[in-house]
């Protein structure tokens, strides 16, 4: 294991030190959960603009697939966690990369307000996972849909992840198949449209460029 950041002797005052300023970054969860209180409470749901299409009508609700949906959180938090506590390199690009996306998706659902009507009226059987799915339905409306952040944020950790030499090829193909796993549940829970899934695409492949393109994949192609 990487030894752990030495932090000691921080303090806020210290936020614009070198060694400290990736703290900074953290800022950018509190500009999105205001951005996430006014798109979520501040639009109306009659504003908003269904997404749907014809893929959506032959995907089924599984309740198999929240394991994968609420893993994603799992998912998430550790990688911020251990990246800000052992690899501060990578925790700035992992962070960035979250960072862009959000910005993005943020003004689409202020701008082009999105929802989706997919949920099922009820469930085909009641057990345990389809209870954890109802609980989260209660919390989480089915407004600001279009482009899925689960996908943003999945596909942005598994960029840094498969980037990373020190990661054993075993753990990579491990968090691939989770991302992949992530990206089909949103649809299988009925969260998002699988337009919200293809939209999410293009908004990575921006946060790849900026994060990525002039350090990792501009020095490739100059070499072809």
């Amino acid at each position: 294991m990487k030894k752990p950041y030495d932090y000691r002797g921080f303090s806020l005052k210290k936020l614009n030190e070198p060694r400290f300023a990736h703290v900074k970054l953290l800022g950018g969860w509190i500009a999105y959960f205001c951005l996430y209180f006014i798109t979520e409470n501040l639009i109306p749901y009659e504003k908003c603009t269904p997404i749907h299409c014809a893929l959506d009508d032959l995907i089924p609700f599984n309740e198999w697939f929240v394991l994968f949906y609420v893993g994603w959180y799992a998912l998430v938090f550790g990688t911020l966690a251990y990246t800000f506590f052992f690899d501060v390199p990578r925790f700035k690009k992992v962070q960035t990369f979250i960072m862009i996306t959000q910005a993005v998706a943020m003004l689409c659902y202020i701008l082009w307000p999105s929802r989706q009507d997919l949920r099922p009226e009820t469930f085909p059987r009641e057990n345990f996972l389809t209870s954890v799915m109802a609980f989260i339905y209660s919390f989480d409306t089915s407004t600001g849909v279009c482009p899925s952040l689960h996908v943003g944020y999945s596909l942005g950790i598994l960029s840094v992840g498969l980037k990373d030499e020190t990661l054993p090829g075993w753990i990579k193909a491990l968090l691939t198949l989770f991302v992949i796993g992530v990206c089909c549940a949103v649809c299988f829970v009925k969260q998002h449209s699988a337009l919200d899934v293809f939209a999410a695409l293009p908004v990575c492949l921006l946060a790849e460029a900026l994060v990525y393109g002039k350090e990792y994949w501009w020095p490739k192609v100059r070499k072809k």
